[in-house]
């Protein structure tokens, strides 16, 4: 069987206004909106059109987080994805634990591509898909806008600095999705009942036997500075006296 496995990741809804502990240890998440990454949500709705093109036989999701995530995964259950698996953790796990996580899974589901969004707009490391292709030795392409697969391959059109570039790969290969990769679908309500008798499997990362170990600690997390106010000026010696004054010129 042709399988793809999708990452998904619980993150902080892109419309709500995140807003720092008073004490800096990290965002309020109390109340507040959670959704799936949006280029999660473009990875999956790039694996269910392959599916749906008859080039794969089975759509399978994954996350690794608390037990609410798996509210997301019944979203990307009500997407189409045919299977969920949930690696249940209330730690806050770094790209590179995540990419051994996801290692295991890749060993255990054998799957043909790994697709996951390019960043999480959380923390946006941008690391995972790098990091699991390395570990997984297999190739990779990021910031895919274009996939189309082959027998044996893929032809991926990336977008980089200077324009575009396109890649063949040979498969099993990870690709991390771009923002015009395509447009997510919209879940229907009928979609979203099915998907509550659709399975869904809880693991842990005891079951997985990942390496989770943490390499970095987070000092204390606050806010950007406030933008200082504007200053008008009327000639071009008026800006560079002000630009002196302000030590940047």
């Amino acid at each position: 069987m042709k399988k793809i496995l999708v990452g998904v990741k619980r993150v902080v809804d892109y419309n709500v206004r995140v807003r720092v502990k008073p004490d800096g240890t990290g965002v309020a998440l109390d109340g507040v909106k959670m959704s799936v990454n949006p280029f999660d949500e473009i990875a999956l709705e790039e694996a269910l059109r392959i599916r749906e093109r008859g080039q794969a036989n089975e759509v399978v999701v994954a996350s690794i987080g608390p037990a609410d995530s798996q509210q997301q995964l019944r979203t990307a259950l009500a997407m189409g994805a045919d299977r969920a698996l949930h690696v249940q953790t209330d730690s806050t796990i770094e790209p590179l634990g995540v990419a051994r996580a996801f290692l295991k899974l890749v060993e255990r589901e054998n799957p043909f591509l790994v697709i996951f969004g390019k960043q999480a707009i959380d923390d946006d490391n941008g690391q995972t898909g790098q990091l699991l292709a390395s570990l997984w030795d297999r190739p990779q392409v990021t910031f895919a806008s274009r996939l189309e697969l082959g027998e044996a391959t893929a032809r991926v059109t990336r977008e980089v600095d200077a324009g575009l570039e396109t890649l063949d790969v040979d498969l099993p290969a990870v690709i991390t999705a771009d923002l015009r990769l395509n447009e997510p679908r919209y879940v229907k309500l009928p979609d979203i009942m099915k998907a509550k008798k659709k399975p869904l499997e809880t693991l842990s990362l005891a079951d997985l036997g990942a390496d989770t170990r943490e390499h970095l600690r987070i000092v204390r997390v606050g806010p950007p500075s406030q933008r200082t106010k504007g200053v008008m000026v009327k000639t071009t010696e008026e800006l560079v006296e002000a630009l002196k004054k302000k030590g940047l010129f």
